[in-house]
């Protein structure tokens, strides 16, 4: 049997432990990536990268908080 790597249909919900991965404040946006993988970001960081960021996600969820 070979495994084989199943992607979700939704990413987890964010708790206070998503923390930014350029600067560890608060998560606030997660990019879900092709490949299977996700980046989290900051309200902040989230801005800067947008354009790149949308380029390249499958997917972007926000936090349902308010943003910084």
């Amino acid at each position: 049997m070979t495994p084989t790597l199943t992607q979700t249909t939704s990413p987890a919900p964010f708790t206070a432990a998503d923390r930014c991965d350029r600067c560890q404040a608060q998560g606030k946006v997660r990019v879900v990536l092709a490949g299977g993988g996700e980046l989290v970001f900051c309200g902040h960081h989230a801005r800067v990268y947008d354009a790149r960021l949308r380029e390249v996600a499958v997917e972007v969820v926000t936090s349902d908080e308010n943003d910084d």
